[in-house]
């Protein structure tokens, strides 16, 4: 992976590191949520949400655009796709490792059976 690619990947990891954070995600996913509407479904600072959403936009997770006054957040589906697809190439690459494991095992002369 290139440089690029592994500071893109520690962006979105770092930002679903965050339970506020992969919720506020989930909503934006099943629709389009005003920053203020978000910040009045969780017990912290309407502050503290904006820092969250803006986490989650740094990692191109969500998009806002702004409707008047109010700043609405979507999720970026592509975005959630590309960490699964990191997820399962790390899982390729523990499956590899596991079924060579296995074959050297079934190899190994010394093996009583």
């Amino acid at each position: 992976m290139s440089e690029e690619g592994d500071d893109r990947a520690d962006a979105l990891f770092h930002a679903l590191a965050d339970r506020t954070r992969r919720d506020i995600l989930r909503r934006v996913l099943a629709g389009e949520h005003s920053v203020s509407a978000l910040a009045a479904k969780y017990d912290m600072s309407f502050a503290a949400v904006q820092k969250h959403v803006a986490v989650l936009e740094k990692a191109g997770l969500l998009t806002k655009r702004r409707r008047g006054r109010e700043q609405l957040a979507s999720g970026d589906v592509e975005a959630v796709r590309s960490v699964a697809s990191m997820l399962t190439e790390l899982e390729q690459v523990w499956r590899g490792r596991i079924a060579r494991i296995d074959l050297l095992i079934a190899s190994d002369p010394d093996q009583e059976d």
